[in-house]
């Protein structure tokens, strides 16, 4: 089993910035990618980004692209999400998740273990 623990959330300013931040403990397997989705009220859960195991690859909604980073530290078992230029329309839930396998990808449904979900919220 592997747990994720979202941190970093929060309210914040169009234009602004914020950091998330996901730690993964427990049995997390040899071989993984870590993603981001993010699930606004009455919608779908959708990808934001995703980076693999050597951190050297990576992927991002268009909808982010330019604006947001994800990186992880296998040392320390944690994934990050640096958010710029915030936009009202980023405001959502936003989780963390665990892919088993080589691949990185896109769909929510391919990933394993999820997080509780962390609220961020852009006003305008």
């Amino acid at each position: 089993q592997v747990q994720l623990v979202e941190s970093g959330g929060g309210l914040v300013q169009a234009g602004g910035s914020l950091r998330l931040s996901c730690a993964a403990t427990g049995r997390t397997p040899s071989r993984y990618a870590m993603g981001w989705f993010s699930q606004a009220p009455g919608k779908e859960r959708e990808f934001v980004a995703a980076v693999d195991l050597s951190g050297g690859r990576t992927d991002y909604a268009d909808s982010v692209k330019g604006r947001f980073t994800i990186s992880r530290d296998n040392a320390k078992g944690t994934v990050g999400l640096q958010m710029d230029g915030l936009k009202p329309e980023d405001t959502a839930v936003y989780y963390c998740a665990v892919y088993v396998g080589r691949g990185l990808p896109n769909f929510a449904s391919a990933y394993y273990y999820w997080g509780q979900g962390t609220q961020v919220t852009v006003s305008s």
